[in-house]
């Protein structure tokens, strides 16, 4: 039996020292989930998560381990809780690897290897730290788009993620990036301010780590997914394994359409979501981009557990 609602899988910026303690010393799968993760990775995934240092855990190689495991995890607590699964799911940027595994799409392990590798190529695609990402609030994506353009003779400049309205990350060149920040704030952004990063996502600069990605992506076996997966890149739901390989490429090096998916569940008439991980950083987006669906975050056994006597729009298919 499945309920009307949707899942949502967080990215990266979701992680955090000490995540999924409370949760781990009530649910012996958390331990689980990162032990197998562990073995795959050849280091103490778990230690690195409750010990850190903070620095190590936000290197996107250890990243994207950690909140797959953690994701992963959050969604074996829902079902032994005896929740119904949602109808259909999305993840943001990297959630959409853990959505795969959730949809029975991709094996646990085999995504695990997947997504440290998706990690590193991604740190290594920028060895001189060229590459700088920033947050830009109050300006549409129209205008910011134009921005980019206009900076484009000084570096590569992308839009990478459309997260809400008025919320856009972009990414590319360190100094094409500090130039679209003075430009958008000329403009009248509220905000634009560059990320401690040296990775630059979604953007253009991430075409050859995709080419090398697409080597991996075609090693590890990829099934028809059991429940729909919305992807990033096209806001479409897809059944062929090979499209689905096509898509999680292309995504490395495309915008992350994180509104146009919320407004596409909308559509659909979802009007119910859960945040599957750890973080409530997709709740504030869902709050931010769409008034008629509500989201709750899966932070603790009292909200999971609580679920199960809503019954949300159940169908009986």
């Amino acid at each position: 039996m499945s309920g009307n609602y949707a899942f949502l899988f967080p990215g990266q910026g979701s992680q955090a020292i000490g995540m999924m303690s409370e949760l781990s010393s009530e649910f012996a799968v958390v331990s689980e989930r990162f032990q197998e993760a562990s073995e795959v990775l050849k280091f103490d995934l778990w230690k690195l998560v409750t010990d850190g240092p903070v620095e190590r855990l936000n290197a996107t190689e250890n990243t994207q381990p950690a909140l797959l495991a953690a994701s992963i995890a959050t969604w074996d607590i829902w079902t032994q809780c005896g929740n119904h699964l949602p109808s259909i799911m999305c993840g943001h940027s990297f959630g959409e690897y853990s959505a795969l595994v959730c949809a029975g799409a991709l094996n646990y392990k085999d995504a695990v290897k997947l997504v440290a590798t998706r990690g590193k190529l991604m740190q290594n695609s920028s060895p001189d730290g060229k590459g700088g990402m920033a947050a830009v609030i109050g300006l549409s994506k129209d205008l910011l788009e134009d921005i980019c353009v206009a900076v484009s003779s000084i570096g590569i400049c992308d839009c990478a993620n459309f997260n809400a309205p008025g919320q856009i990350v972009i990414s590319g060149e360190k100094s094409a990036i500090a130039k679209a920040c003075e430009q958008a704030k000329v403009a009248g952004a509220k905000r634009a301010l560059e990320l401690p990063v040296s990775v630059a996502a979604h953007s253009r600069l991430m075409i050859p780590a995709a080419e090398l990605f697409e080597e991996h992506l075609s090693s590890i076996k990829i099934r028809s997914p059991q429940i729909p997966v919305i992807h990033n890149v096209d806001v479409k739901v897809h059944q062929d394994p090979v499209e689905i390989r096509s898509v999680l490429k292309q995504q490395l090096y495309s915008p992350v359409k994180w509104d146009n998916t919320i407004e596409y569940l909308a559509k659909l008439g979802y009007r119910d979501c859960y945040e599957c991980g750890p973080g409530k950083v997709l709740t504030g987006l869902v709050k931010r981009s769409e008034a008629l669906i509500t989201c709750i975050p899966l932070s603790d056994r009292a909200i999971i557990e609580a679920q199960s006597k809503r019954d949300i729009g159940l169908n009986n298919e």
